[in-house]
């Protein structure tokens, strides 16, 4: 475990130390682990560019709305699905589980989205994707644990299906839920294949978009116009793309410590059947 953990999280030291390091030891790779020197110059380039600002809260956005509509839409399909009583759940189990390993592929998906009137809209990033087959199995299969008796008692005593889903089913489904919230939330943070291909405007596209151009266009230009020196502009270049990272993958790594024990429980028993 030490080695595992030495191995996952070697990366993400390496690239923090050369984001706050000098950029003289960056640019002459003698940063190996730990910082040498300190200099926030490349976040303060980062936070002053208005492209970043931009590019956050289009992601911001897309990951909350993204993530509250799959929340939803797999919830709505998971629950009618574990139940016994529902005569066509094993034949809609079929079509959804087929779509897991057969798709119409990007040109035919392009040509929807452009028919649809998604090209070049915000919710192109959120309604293609509102719900995960895989993701529909894990709570289906959570929700069968959960004693059929309670909803017969329900029905007894006058509650419909979307009563039952929402008094009874939700709020023994928490450890589920902060399951597919992270699955969802993390999927659209870390989305921009969809974006690069859909959103051509610059407005409309994602950090992680922002962050891809930066490293493989060096589309960084805009945050270096007011310098004159080309070595400083250099040093400082370089260091820009490690902290931009930073940028990019912190937030998300601050909102799993607070699903953590719900994570591991909702796992645990979406993965078993009886």
């Amino acid at each position: 475990m030490w080695v595992a953990m030495a191995v996952t999280l070697y990366p993400f030291l390496y690239v923090f130390s050369m984001s706050i390091s000098d950029p003289q030891y960056v640019i002459s790779q003698a940063v190996w682990l730990l910082p040498k020197g300190f200099s926030l110059g490349a976040y303060q380039r980062i936070f002053e560019n208005e492209g970043v600002w931009v590019a956050y809260a289009n992601t911001v956005l897309y990951t909350v709305a993204g993530t509250a509509v799959n929340v939803v839409m797999t919830m709505l399909a998971a629950y009618p699905l574990s139940r016994r009583m529902f005569f066509a759940r094993n034949w809609i189990m079929i079509f959804i589980t087929f779509t897991m390993f057969f798709g119409g592929g990007l040109i035919p998906s392009f040509l929807l989205i452009k028919e649809l009137g998604l090209y070049d809209s915000r919710w192109v990033m959120i309604i293609p994707g509102a719900v995960s087959a895989f993701l529909i199995i894990i709570a289906r299969t959570f929700l069968q644990s959960i004693p059929e008796e309670l909803m017969e008692s329900a029905k007894l005593d006058g509650a419909h299906d979307f009563v039952i889903l929402a008094k009874i089913v939700i709020p023994l489904s928490k450890p589920i839920i902060a399951v597919l919230a992270l699955f969802y939330a993390v999927g659209h943070w870390n989305s921009f294949l969809t974006a690069m291909i859909y959103l051509p405007s610059a407005e409309l596209q994602p950090l992680q978009l922002f962050l891809m151009k930066m490293l493989i266009q060096d589309a960084d230009a805009s945050m270096l116009q007011d310098m004159a020196d080309a070595h400083e502009r250099s040093l400082i270049s370089i260091q820009i793309k490690y902290a931009m990272i930073i940028v990019a993958i912190l937030p998300i790594l601050f909102v799993y410590p607070f699903l953590q024990k719900h994570f591991a429980k909702g796992v645990l028993i979406g993965s078993l059947k009886e």
